[in-house]
């Protein structure tokens, strides 16, 4: 019953090649050294999780998608799916994404990876094999992408200036805390006790080379126009970290190929993350648009 139905369409979620959860990354034996990869894991790009999930796909036997869906990142890997492998999907359904990062979004990757870097305890990446862990450079890390995800309205909504910890007026307390500090806090702690730093920087520099035109003679609409699916393109008013203007570019592009696509800008306070939360606008035409795609499906 939700916008993705599992009474309709069987999901194939992958954990990708260099994450830290499931699939081979900086955390893997190197079957040449007999220790891990860490810094030494090879260079990633989108078209190397394509190709792998294209893979996957062949393993079961699975001739096409439905859709191949994804937001942020995951839209850039529609939209390479959609070039690369275009009798391979019928529909590509892109959120909050872009064709490439801005100067900005790279920018606040790199602030991220320095932050990793400088902790005493990364040892130029060879902290696994040390029994160390850089978990003050991954939580900090964390803190600053975490706050380009939300937008200034919804923290204002969720926290505004309300305290966690002493008060303004009593000079007694010897410390003062903000609810948002302390949410951030909490939420850098657990994502650097569970994730991992090398994980991070290769992650984040695949963000960063993506560009779908780049061989393309940088004409975005030349590298549609190899797609044959139909295209979802959705963006959400308050993302700042990849605005409704990204999406645009997407779909004029799209339009310039001669593509089938349908653009939709939701109205959202939530920010980059608002693809991952429910709104009511959205959920509809995401659920609309796969039901047109599913009533065309032979099975």
């Amino acid at each position: 019953g939700k916008s993705i139905d599992t009474e309709q369409f069987f999901v194939v979620s992958p954990s990708n090649i260099g994450t830290c959860h499931g699939s081979t990354g900086p955390l893997s034996i190197n079957p040449k050294t007999n220790s891990a990869w860490g810094p030494n894991f090879p260079k990633l790009h989108i078209s190397d999780w394509t190709a792998s999930q294209r893979m996957l796909m062949d393993h079961y036997k699975i001739k096409c998608w439905a859709a191949v869906v994804g937001g942020s990142l995951g839209g850039m890997q529609a939209m390479h799916w959609s070039v690369a492998y275009p009798s391979r999907l019928l529909s590509a359904i892109v959120i909050a994404s872009a064709m490439k990062l801005s100067a900005q979004n790279i920018a606040f990757n790199e602030i991220a990876r320095r932050a990793i870097k400088e902790d005493p305890d990364f040892l130029k990446g060879y902290y696994h094999e040390n029994k160390k862990k850089p978990l003050k450079g991954l939580a900090l890390a964390r803190m600053i992408g975490h706050v380009t995800y939300l937008s200034d309205l919804s923290m204002a909504e969720k926290f505004g200036r309300e305290l966690r910890n002493g008060d303004f007026l009593d000079e007694k307390s010897e410390s003062v805390e903000f609810k948002i500090e302390s949410y951030l806090n909490y939420q850098g702690d657990k994502f650097a006790y569970e994730f991992d730093a090398n994980s991070y920087i290769l992650l984040t520099k695949m963000l960063d080379y993506f560009d779908l035109a780049l061989e393309y003679n940088n004409e975005p609409s030349t590298a549609f126009e190899l797609a044959s699916c139909k295209f979802l393109v959705l963006t959400f008013s308050s993302d700042w970290r990849f605005p409704p203007e990204r999406s645009r570019e997407i779909t004029k592009a799209l339009i310039t190929a001669g593509r089938d696509v349908t653009h939709a800008e939701i109205s959202s306070s939530q920010g980059h993350d608002a693809f991952l939360l429910p709104n009511s606008r959205y959920q509809k035409i995401f659920s609309t648009f796969l039901q047109r795609i599913a009533s065309n499906v032979n099975y």
